[in-house]
């Protein structure tokens, strides 16, 4: 069944919007922006905050030098100050076919994610990109800057829709022959693919970006106990490989092991490589995701 195309106003409410104005997207890697931006950066630089000095060696610009500090010192000291810089911000939505499941399907939950997100980022004037899984190499998605290019943002990610069943390490390999610059990636993604993750993570890894890996699943993937019962035929969504299967007890107690093991073995497998990953619920509200579990694990602050 056709997912109908959410209204901006659905993906951010006028509250919600006031909550993310607040927040600041955060890196854990000095990067040097193309433009000046609204965030202090790591490294010191030109600006007009006095942020500290350091000893002169030879080749360094004589502008900087403290002269009244060598006057009583008759020592050349060389002023810092702190550097205002803007970021490169990616979110990445799996579209596939297997996300358009649950109510609100999980989908809907990446857009909206991914729309909080990218919103942060343009209140802070960072350089803000938006793709999905079968993004074709010649239409990459406009890169946004400011506030202004809220609408734009929004109505981008609306025309986002389910049926791009491309692999992962696909959607990945593509996004990053894309996208060779340093920045934040947030990955949004349920992880249901055959061929496993592994291939498509090593290529984030030699990007030398920030990697988040939302793990998106809905509530009757992570409790199926509660709805599910019975006699089923099960269809894959992607392949349309079909299981008959008899909902027993311990048929879901297998379920939720292995389900168990694929949550703590993705999330080892990130932490290993320098990622970030984190499950998420769909019933979860995103602006909570945003504020407190995003906050704990240090994208935003």
């Amino acid at each position: 069944m056709p997912v109908t195309t959410t209204s901006p106003i659905e993906l951010l409410s006028p509250k919600m919007l006031a909550q993310l104005e607040r927040l600041e997207l955060v890196s854990r890697k000095i990067f040097r922006g193309r433009m000046k931006g609204e965030r202090r950066s790591k490294r010191k630089g030109q600006s007009v905050e006095f942020a500290d000095f350091r000893n002169y060696v030879h080749g360094d610009d004589l502008r900087f030098i403290d002269w009244n500090t060598y006057a009583r010192l008759d020592k050349l000291f060389l002023k810092l100050f702190l550097e205002e810089e803007d970021l490169h911000f990616f979110t990445l939505i799996d579209a596939s076919t297997s996300m358009d499941f649950g109510e609100p399907t999980k989908l809907h939950f990446a857009k909206q994610m991914a729309a909080a997100l990218c919103y942060i980022g343009l209140c802070r004037a960072d350089r803000v990109k938006c793709e999905s899984f079968g993004t074709p190499l010649r239409k990459p998605g406009p890169v946004l800057r400011g506030r202004h290019s809220l609408m734009r943002m929004l109505d981008h990610i609306n025309q986002i829709e389910p049926g791009e069943n491309v692999s992962l390490l696909e959607a990945v390999k593509s996004f990053c022959l894309r996208n060779q610059g340093k920045g934040v990636l947030v990955l949004i993604t349920d992880l249901m693919d055959k061929s496993g993750y592994e291939a498509a993570f090593r290529f984030l890894t030699a990007q030398q970006m920030d990697v988040y890996v939302i793990h998106t699943l809905s509530p009757v993937e992570l409790n199926p106990e509660e709805q599910i019962k019975g006699d089923l035929r099960l269809v894959d969504s992607e392949d349309a490989d079909a299981a008959e299967i008899t909902v027993s007890r311990p048929l879901l107690e297998k379920y939720k092991k292995t389900l168990n093991a694929f949550v703590e073995g993705a999330k080892s497998y990130c932490t290993k490589r320098g990622m970030t990953y984190m499950l998420a619920n769909t019933e979860t509200p995103v602006d909570q995701i945003v504020s407190s579990y995003l906050r704990q694990r240090g994208l935003v602050r």
